[in-house]
């Protein structure tokens, strides 16, 4: 070690480090920042052209998520870059969705081989070389192939199946655009949006059914969609339960939704205590796809904490022919 920054290739257990990588502590830093560490002591910050990678035995041909803990460090615009063999995606990490325990993200990647090298590197180069990126902590889940519930076309629309979420600790994870993920972590699901959405556990909010929900966390920006398979000129039912994760969003919130062109409005008042609510629509296919997106009308903040952004809930999407 020279001060903070770690020396040598092996020095960090079971990581091969390059570039300027420092091993901090949470808590108040000088300068004014706060390096949140929420689950443990340490973490590492990937300085200028900062790189740590490892090695983890999967499955070749299967589709794998990392889950990891990501925030930025200092006020400049910061990246970080999540890479295996042969596929990559750049974050940009410069807005923190999370004012109490810094932000989770998901990535997902199909393996090419029985072994990979997963590679974090910090791309930027800052007048000081330590800023960049913190990463706190990673966990990588094995992401099983999905089938269709019975009598529902919308393949999990419960949003069971989706990214590993820490048990101790959790803020949400964050599932980045479809322009910068080609395979999603949330299997069914593009995030076709500017901003990335949310996805929740029931261990850690509330969330209207089963173990998983998302989080619409960023207005218009934020937005989710899947394609179904339709029959043209057959009607179909829409349905889907908005609520409050019970974080303290609170407010007259809005999802809008459409069926191919037809658009659908289901509001929800949010006194932020888990609350929801369900609505039912119906729609004509016009053709044998149809897309199905989601957003959030309006942008929210915590009641108590306006640095804190969220939104409406989003869970139990079904679609059936209509009767």
């Amino acid at each position: 070690m020279k001060g903070r920054q770690i020396i040598g290739a092996n020095s960090l257990p079971h990581w091969e480090i390059a570039g300027h990588v420092e091993l901090v502590s949470g808590g108040p830093q000088p300068g004014g920042f706060y390096f949140p560490v929420p689950r443990g002591v340490h973490a590492v910050r990937l300085g200028n052209l900062g790189t740590i990678s490892q090695n983890v035995r999967v499955k070749s041909g299967l589709v794998y998520s990392l889950t990891f803990g990501a925030t930025r460090t200092c006020a400049q615009d910061e990246n970080i870059k999540v890479s295996v063999p042969g596929q990559a995606n750049e974050l940009p990490i410069q807005t923190v969705f999370s004012s109490d325990g810094g932000d989770t993200y998901a990535w997902a990647f199909k393996a090419t081989s029985d072994v990979v090298k997963v590679t974090f590197h910090n791309p930027g180069v800052q007048e000081d070389r330590t800023c960049g990126p913190l990463l706190d902590v990673v966990a990588i889940k094995e992401i099983l192939p999905l089938r269709y519930t019975r009598g529902n076309l919308v393949k999990n629309g419960g949003f069971e199946i989706g990214p590993h979420v820490f048990a101790n600790f959790s803020t949400g994870i964050l599932i980045p655009a479809r322009i910068q993920d080609f395979i999603s972590p949330l299997p069914g699901w593009i995030v076709e949006s500017l901003k990335p959405v949310k996805y929740i556990d029931r261990r850690h909010f509330k969330v209207p059914y089963g173990q998983g929900a998302v989080e619409l966390v960023a207005g218009r920006e934020s937005a989710i969609a899947q394609i179904i398979r339709t029959i043209a000129g057959k009607a179909y039912m829409l349905s889907f339960a908005v609520g409050d994760a019970q974080n303290g969003c609170h407010g007259s919130m809005m999802v809008e939704a459409f069926a191919g062109r037809e658009p659908f409005k289901l509001s929800f008042m949010s006194e932020g205590k888990g609350a929801f609510k369900t609505g039912h629509f119906r729609f004509v296919a016009d053709s044998d796809r149809t897309r199905l997106t989601f957003y959030s009308a309006f942008y929210h903040t915590k009641l108590h904490d306006f640095g804190h952004l969220c939104g409406p809930v989003l869970d139990s999407v079904v679609v059936t022919l209509a009767r």
